[in-house]
């Protein structure tokens, strides 16, 4: 859907309505791109509405109801274009069997999510396609999830969506045989959409919680449609075990705490119990994924009452096993820093080098962030400040950037 800006009070459910909408209009007309558009006319409809009329006792269904008689008309006027009789009995057959309800699935989000990661698509495609209808990421925090340029991510979203219309594949709901081959590029969705809610990476808030929460839900949805499945399972408990940790994570201002400085009497127990307790019995069914090895990561953090206690032995040992699983260049990072707690600083920095040379990383602030960090702590402050100062050039978000900048200027005296 094009990018749209709308005001509160309206901003927030249109957000959230947004996917639902998308899912059930799509899985209806099996035609996303044209789905899509209908949707986007909806919400400017209701942008334009709801102010002056009031929100509608089921906005939901107001949005389905206006998106599909959008859809309906473009039918009859191709209807029309294509003047053969044959296919205007066809589609006059398929308008009358449509109903135009307001609940016909308890979750067009999570069958949405299915659809999206469409075969005629790769991974990357798909996973970036679902980014911007399930979770509604701009495509600038896309960009920012795959580690390219937001011109590339947007093209690469274009493309994906002529390609599900070229291929002739429809844009249906997928049989259960095709959500288990789909799983992965769905997982990875939920990631990256956990992962902005919780780290938002452009703007002036440090979370967003509506995309945080939203991510749990579906996640939790899918494993009650997947219920065995370790990996489902190991992803659940990763953003669980993670998400206990938010109220610690910003100050009063929304700055930034770092785990080493934050509060943990403020963690989530109910959510930290409950993520071990799924990931200790995802671990048992024998065959370790990459969320579950970050799970565990995650567990060992949350178990520590004091953050002289953290096990970093054990974390380096599991970010090693991540390294062969999962290999990537953020792994590679948090290994390094692993390694530094160990093994000492110097240790951590050699093994940043791996990253110079790595075009995924160029310019992103997370490489100069985590070498001033180790810098400071060998004493070479003066390079420290240089690279902190560097990464706060580079990250778009001004939690982050503040950050950043106050490290620069503790270092330097200001």
């Amino acid at each position: 859907m094009a990018e749209h800006s709308y005001d509160a009070p309206f901003e927030h459910l249109l957000r959230e309505l947004a996917p639902q909408v998308l899912g059930a209009v799509a899985r209806r007309f099996r035609d996303f791109s044209s789905a899509e558009d209908a949707v986007q006319e909806a919400m400017i409809a209701a942008f334009s509405q709801w102010p002056k009329e009031g929100v509608p006792e089921n906005p939901r269904g107001w949005l389905i109801q206006v998106a599909c008689r959008r859809m309906t008309d473009q039918m009859r006027s191709e209807i029309a274009r294509r003047e053969r009789e044959t296919a205007v009995a066809a589609e006059a057959e398929t308008l009358a069997s449509l109903e135009i309800e307001a609940d016909m699935d308890p979750d067009d989000t999570l069958n949405l999510l299915f659809m999206c990661c469409h075969p005629a698509l790769t991974p990357s495609s798909a996973i970036a396609l679902t980014l911007r209808a399930v979770g509604g990421l701009t495509t600038a925090e896309i960009a920012n999830a795959f580690l390219v340029p937001e011109a590339t991510m947007a093209q690469r979203i274009s493309r994906a969506k002529q390609t599900i219309k070229a291929s002739g594949v429809p844009f249906g709901l997928p049989s259960q045989t095709e959500r288990i081959e789909r799983l992965p590029a769905v997982l990875h969705v939920l990631y990256l959409i956990f992962s902005e809610g919780y780290a938002s990476s452009i703007g002036s808030h440090l979370q967003r919680l509506d995309l945080a929460r939203e991510a749990i839900r579906l996640t939790r949805n899918t494993k009650t449609l997947l219920p065995d499945n370790a990996e489902v399972a190991g992803l659940l408990a990763l953003m669980l075990l993670t998400d206990a940790r938010r109220a610690a994570r910003s100050g009063p201002a929304e700055e930034l705490i770092p785990l080493d400085k934050q509060d943990r009497s403020l963690w989530d127990r109910a959510e930290i119990s409950e993520g071990i307790e799924l990931l200790t019995a995802a671990l048992a069914k024998g065959s370790v994924g990459m969320y579950q090895l970050q799970a565990a990561i995650a567990a060992v953090h949350d178990e520590a009452a004091r953050v002289e206690g953290t096990d970093w032995p054990q974390i380096l040992a599991l970010y090693e096993l991540l390294k062969r699983v999962a290999p990537s260049p953020m792994v590679t990072l948090n290994h390094a820093i692993a390694a530094a707690m160990v093994h000492g600083p110097a240790q951590g920095l050699k093994l940043l080098g791996a990253l110079d040379n790595d075009p995924r990383m160029a310019g992103h602030y997370r490489l100069d962030a985590v070498r001033a960090h180790l810098l400071e702590k060998t004493g070479d402050y003066e390079a420290a400040i240089k690279h902190y100062r560097t990464a706060a050039a580079c990250t778009t978000s001004i939690p982050e950037r503040n950050y950043l900048i106050t490290q620069a200027a503790r270092l330097a005296g200001d």
